[in-house]
């Protein structure tokens, strides 16, 4: 008899477990996808997560293929058009906030360089692992969702609350919250160990020169990358 395959808890309805074996917890560093995610969970607020998995292609036509700088751009002509679109969640302050999110985004990216830079800098630049034992231990936030969920507020994100930001936190894998049981849990890990691997990799490969051991702030002012 085959053996049953273990799942976190809430992985029960045939797209949640398509969602949780393919990409729950896996660690996201591209800008694009990272959009999506905060956009969707913004979605999702006082809704089930399955609610926004259903109408995820619906979000994606709707918001340019979850292209920040599209998104940025859209005016009351698109408040309306997504207002009429029964595809997504109907409601006027996600869609406003979405919109506000694109362009509070991309402040970041100006600032930061990429989103991805920005966000995984609340993690030390590599996943935590929640080793968790059961459903009992995953919490609903952290000290750092809260510290996340504060800062995006300061830029201007709305629809951010720290429970938003750990399920964010959660779903790009900044944390790995699979349970210990769960057989996703060690081949997240080791996505999460091979992302360090590849960057001390690259460091060993290429020793950094004087001028780029120099802070951030310092090579801005003398006008080189940062």
């Amino acid at each position: 008899m085959p053996r049953e395959v273990i799942r976190c808890f809430w992985a029960r309805d045939p797209l949640d477990v398509v969602y949780h074996d393919r990409e729950w917890g896996v660690p996201v560093r591209d800008d694009r996808r990272l959009f999506e995610f905060l956009l969707l969970e913004g979605a999702q607020a006082g809704l089930s997560w399955i609610t926004i998995l259903k109408k995820r292609d619906a979000y994606r036509r709707a918001f340019a293929d979850f292209d920040a700088r599209r998104v940025a751009r859209f005016g009351a002509a698109d408040t309306r058009r997504l207002m009429a679109d029964a595809g997504i969640v109907r409601n006027r302050a996600k869609i406003e906030a979405a919109v506000a999110n694109a362009r509070a985004f991309l402040a970041v990216v100006d600032a930061h360089g990429s989103f991805a830079r920005y966000v995984w800098d609340f993690v030390g630049g590599h996943a935590l692992q929640g080793r968790r034992r059961s459903r009992r231990d995953v919490p609903a936030e952290t000290e750092l969702s809260r510290a996340l969920s504060k800062d995006l507020k300061a830029r201007g994100f709305r629809f951010v609350g720290p429970t938003i930001c750990y399920a964010f936190m959660q779903a790009v894998g900044l944390v790995n919250d699979h349970t210990r049981d769960c057989f996703r849990y060690r081949a997240v890990v080791r996505l999460g160990q091979a992302r360090r691997s590849a960057r001390s990799a690259r460091a060993i490969r290429r020793p950094r020169s004087a001028s780029t051991r120099r802070p951030v702030a310092a090579r801005a002012a003398a006008g080189q990358p940062k």
